[in-house]
Order: structure tokens, then sequence, then C-alpha cells
């Protein structure tokens, strides 16, 4: 007896082999282009982000404002892939827009992803002025141990290896336009994209799949992703620093400057 398919995964794997992949097989521009603006972040937004975190926990030790990140990052991708899983029990909702939708949220687990490494990055004291150094170092992040090789030949040494790892980071990703950087970002930036279109093209269908399965699926798929990001982004990292960076140091002490104030004014 020959083996039934489910028709809507059939419909699903159709319908985006034709919305991603051209006639010979091969990712079409539009996608690429689309995955590699959501990895782009500009520094403004990541300090507003990081400074709000602070404001409401004053007191939070570098340390503890990872951690912080780490959870409201891994709540964000979850949460998102489930949503948009839930959305293929919804009557009128058919497998095209489905679809549609786990593109969508496919660039927010990205935007999500480069928010989080920027950030944790800030925290380790390197501030990545550049969007395309910000932009290389979440794709290598993402890569994992791949692209931190890649990383690691600019600035002769391995990166996210020991103490020293914060350090090869910075100095690679603060100084000048190191000479080799534009080859190196290509060639992680095609890794990155060969990966993520692999990687993701399981999650989009499991999302696409009709009586809630996509809920379980997409949220799922997500934590696991997520849970690589934050493993990759601490060995890359190393460790936490004992105190706050100079730069964000000031916005933890506003609220305590705050409140002195505020006492002064009323004795």
């Amino acid at each position: 007896m020959a083996k039934r398919t489910n028709p809507a995964v059939r419909i699903a794997q159709e319908t985006a082999h034709n919305a991603v992949f051209d006639a010979d097989g091969k990712p079409k521009p539009g996608v690429h282009n689309m995955l590699l603006r959501a990895v782009g972040i500009q520094r403004p937004l990541v300090l507003a982000y990081v400074r709000r975190l602070q404001r409401k926990h004053p007191r939070a030790s570098a340390a503890k404002l990872a951690e912080i990140l780490e959870r409201d990052y891994l709540r964000a991708v979850t949460g998102g892939g489930a949503i948009v899983g839930a959305t293929a029990v919804v009557p009128g909702v058919g497998t095209v827009a489905s679809l549609g939708l786990s593109a969508a949220a496919t660039v927010g687990f990205l935007e999500a992803t480069a928010l989080y490494a920027t950030s944790l990055a800030e925290l380790h004291g390197i501030r990545l002025t550049n969007p395309e150094k910000a932009s290389t170092m979440v794709m290598a992040i993402m890569l994992g141990e791949e692209g931190t090789a890649l990383l690691g030949t600019l600035s002769g040494q391995a990166l996210g290896k020991g103490a020293s790892a914060t350090q090869a980071w910075g100095s690679v990703l603060t100084k000048s336009m190191p000479s080799g950087f534009g080859a190196i970002r290509n060639k992680i930036q095609q890794a990155f994209l060969k990966n993520l279109l692999k990687r993701q093209g399981t999650a989009l269908l499991g999302r696409a799949l009709p009586f809630g399965i996509g809920a379980v699926v997409g949220g799922a798929g997500n934590l696991i992703m997520g849970r690589a990001v934050a493993a990759n982004a601490k060995e890359a990292f190393g460790p936490m620093p004992d105190t706050v960076p100079g730069e964000l140091m000031a916005t933890a002490a506003e609220p305590e400057k705050l409140t002195l104030e505020g006492n002064n004014l009323g004795s």
C-alpha cells in the first residue's frame, strides 16, 4: 500500500519552494535581501533597549542583565513561533497565508537575535558603531564555530576561547575596518544564508501544518534555535565583566541620582 501524505504538507512544500527558490533551485535574491536586512540593527536602538532594562533593574550587575537579555530573547522567539503556528487552525487562513506569516516569523526571529547579540556585546564593552560589523557579528554567532573561526582569521587568533575571547571580538569589531574584512564578511554571509534557509525551511513547513500542530512545532523549533544562539554567544564573548561598561554605567546610576535629588528637594 502506498504511503498517504498530508495534502496540506504537500501544498506547503510546493508553495514554499516556488516562493523561495528559482527554477534552478537557488534562493531568489529577494529572499537573501530580506534575511540580510533582518540581522542589521542600529546601535541607538540597542542602547535604548539596554538602558530601558537598566532603569527597570537599577541594581543589576552585567551578568544579571545578560540573564535578563537571554530570558526575554527566548520568550520573544518562542512566543513568536507559537503565535504564527496557531494561525493554521483559524478558519479562513489557508496554507499559502500561513507560509506568508512563517516568512514574517523568520524575519522576527532574526531581528530578535540581532537585538540580543548586539545588546550582549554592549554589556561586554564592545561598541558596535558600524552596522556592517554588527550584522556580521550576528551572522557569525548564529553560525557558531564556523562563524567565529572565520572572524578569527582577521585578528590572527581563535575567537571564543577562554578569557581573551572578548578582547579578540573587540579587536575585530570595534577598531577601524581591518584588511580583508569584506572578503570574510562575504564568506560568513554565504554560510549564514545557506544554513538559515536549510534550518528555517524545516521550521517554515512545521508552522504551516494544520490542526494546531504548527503551534507546537513553531514554538519548539524557535526555542531550540534560540538556545543555540545564546550558547554560541556565551562561548564567543567569554565570561561577563564584573561591572557594567562605562558608557552604560552612567545610565545605571541615573535612578539612584534622581532619588537622591528628590530627597534633597523634599528636605
